[in-house]
């Protein structure tokens, strides 16, 4: 149980981090699931996604080839 702690520091300093790069840090997201809850797993993983889509497709630290 102690790792789930530590895990969700670790997010929260990360999310800081990207925030200081210029990085949304919607980008990332931490939930407790357990392995017994499927379907809130899908739905979890449903609501990332959208909001990582309407986010957009990072700019940051791309190099133009062109």
């Amino acid at each position: 149980m102690d790792g789930n702690y530590y895990a969700r520091r670790k997010f929260a300093l990360m999310g800081n981090l990207l925030e200081h790069m210029g990085i949304e840090k919607d980008r990332v997201h931490f939930s407790w699931i357990s392995s017994a809850e499927a379907t809130k797993f899908v739905d979890v993983v449903k609501e990332i996604t959208e909001k990582v889509e309407a986010l957009g497709p990072n700019t940051k630290f791309v190099k133009d080839y062109s």
